[in-house]
Protein backbone atom coordinates (compact mmCIF):
# COMPACT_ATOMS: atom_id res chain seq x y z
CA UNK A 1 0.00 0.00 0.00
CA UNK A 2 1.52 2.98 -1.19
CA UNK A 3 3.13 5.45 1.39
CA UNK A 4 3.79 9.31 1.12
CA UNK A 5 5.72 11.65 2.61
CA UNK A 6 4.20 15.46 2.95
CA UNK A 7 6.96 18.36 3.26
CA UNK A 8 5.49 21.97 3.24
CA UNK A 9 8.72 24.14 3.44
CA UNK A 10 9.37 28.11 4.19
CA UNK A 11 12.58 28.52 2.25
CA UNK A 12 14.96 31.20 3.99
CA UNK A 13 18.30 30.70 2.16
CA UNK A 14 17.34 29.54 -1.71
CA UNK A 15 21.03 29.12 -2.44
CA UNK A 16 21.13 26.43 0.62
CA UNK A 17 17.72 24.75 -0.47
CA UNK A 18 18.68 24.02 -3.86
CA UNK A 19 22.21 22.10 -2.52
CA UNK A 20 19.50 20.20 -0.44
CA UNK A 21 17.00 19.42 -3.19
CA UNK A 22 20.00 17.95 -5.07
CA UNK A 23 21.85 16.20 -2.30
CA UNK A 24 17.84 14.87 -1.55
CA UNK A 25 17.02 13.72 -4.51
CA UNK A 26 19.09 11.16 -5.45
CA UNK A 27 18.23 9.30 -2.04
CA UNK A 28 14.58 9.52 -3.08
CA UNK A 29 15.11 7.41 -6.34
CA UNK A 30 17.65 4.89 -4.44
CA UNK A 31 14.78 4.06 -1.64
CA UNK A 32 12.18 3.67 -4.39
CA UNK A 33 10.36 6.86 -4.01
CA UNK A 34 9.61 9.04 -6.78
CA UNK A 35 7.97 12.95 -6.42
CA UNK A 36 4.42 13.26 -6.63
CA UNK A 37 3.90 17.07 -5.80
CA UNK A 38 7.08 19.21 -6.11
CA UNK A 39 6.76 23.27 -5.58
CA UNK A 40 3.79 25.14 -7.94
CA UNK A 41 1.24 26.77 -7.05
CA UNK A 42 -1.06 25.96 -3.80
CA UNK A 43 -4.35 27.01 -2.87
CA UNK A 44 -5.75 26.76 0.74
CA UNK A 45 -9.73 25.63 0.39
CA UNK A 46 -9.54 25.39 3.90
CA UNK A 47 -8.83 25.84 7.53
CA UNK A 48 -5.63 28.30 8.74
CA UNK A 49 -2.93 26.48 7.02
CA UNK A 50 -0.93 28.12 4.56
CA UNK A 51 1.30 25.96 2.78
CA UNK A 52 4.58 27.65 1.05
CA UNK A 53 6.49 24.87 -0.61
CA UNK A 54 4.88 21.60 -1.44
CA UNK A 55 6.51 18.60 -1.87
CA UNK A 56 5.08 15.19 -1.88
CA UNK A 57 6.61 11.90 -1.98
CA UNK A 58 5.18 8.38 -2.89
CA UNK A 59 6.87 5.39 -1.51
CA UNK A 60 5.67 1.49 -1.95
CA UNK A 61 4.85 1.18 1.84
CA UNK A 62 4.89 2.92 5.20
CA UNK A 63 8.57 0.94 5.92
CA UNK A 64 10.00 2.17 2.92
CA UNK A 65 9.45 5.82 3.15
CA UNK A 66 10.62 5.27 6.77
CA UNK A 67 13.86 3.71 5.31
CA UNK A 68 14.53 6.57 2.96
CA UNK A 69 13.47 9.32 5.39
CA UNK A 70 16.44 7.78 8.44
CA UNK A 71 18.88 6.90 5.71
CA UNK A 72 21.96 7.69 5.87
CA UNK A 73 21.78 9.56 2.44
CA UNK A 74 18.74 11.60 3.30
CA UNK A 75 19.71 12.33 6.69
CA UNK A 76 23.24 13.88 5.24
CA UNK A 77 20.61 15.94 3.16
CA UNK A 78 17.82 16.71 5.81
CA UNK A 79 20.88 18.89 7.37
CA UNK A 80 20.56 21.39 4.40
CA UNK A 81 17.02 21.49 4.65
CA UNK A 82 17.18 22.15 8.42
CA UNK A 83 19.55 25.30 8.02
CA UNK A 84 18.04 26.44 4.79
CA UNK A 85 14.10 26.45 5.50
CA UNK A 86 11.14 26.35 8.07
CA UNK A 87 9.03 23.09 7.16
CA UNK A 88 6.81 20.52 8.39
CA UNK A 89 6.89 17.17 7.25
CA UNK A 90 4.60 13.97 7.73
CA UNK A 91 4.29 10.57 6.14
CA UNK A 92 1.33 8.53 5.92
CA UNK A 93 -0.46 5.93 3.79
CA UNK A 94 -2.85 5.46 1.49
CA UNK A 95 -6.09 2.80 1.86
CA UNK A 96 -7.88 1.59 -1.12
Amino acid sequence: MAAYVILDAKIQDAEGYAQYVKAGTSSVAQYGGKYVVRGGKVEVLEGPWQPSRMVIIEFANFDQAKRWYHSPEYQAALQGRLRSADSNVHRGWRLT
